[in-house]
């Protein structure tokens, strides 16, 4: 028995848990009803930072209040540009109250006003 049928099963769930299903929803193409634009007051946008242009789409996602999920692996190979980049981005994330953090090597979340991101664990 699965670590993960041990738990629906400890949460009252006598359904099976089909771990594959839910791992590779990301992967199929929507349905038509998966389609259909879902309302919601903000939304988390993945974005790619490749160019200044992009700076830009960054600053009118957060200020129509959504979330950015920023890659930056493509500028990683120009070390002065990639700063620059950053740099004009947390004066811009600041000045609007918003945050910025890193994720790992290559992702930044940028938040809107007043939303924060908790850095450290207490």
């Amino acid at each position: 028995m699965s670590i993960f049928q041990r738990i629906s099963r400890s949460m009252g769930s006598n359904e099976e848990l089909d771990l594959d299903s839910i791992m590779s929803a990301a992967e199929k193409p929507p349905s038509a009803e998966e389609a259909a634009p879902v309302r919601a007051d903000a939304y988390v946008k993945s974005l790619a930072l490749q160019s200044d242009n992009d700076l830009r789409v960054v600053q009118e996602e957060l200020g129509s209040k959504n979330m950015v999920l920023l890659n930056i692996s493509a500028l990683s190979r120009n070390p002065a540009k990639l700063k620059l980049a950053v740099t004009k981005l947390t004066e811009y994330v600041r000045s609007i109250n918003g945050d910025i953090a890193r994720i790992d090597e290559d992702k930044i979340l940028l938040t809107p006003a007043n939303v924060k991101i908790v850095k450290k664990r207490k």
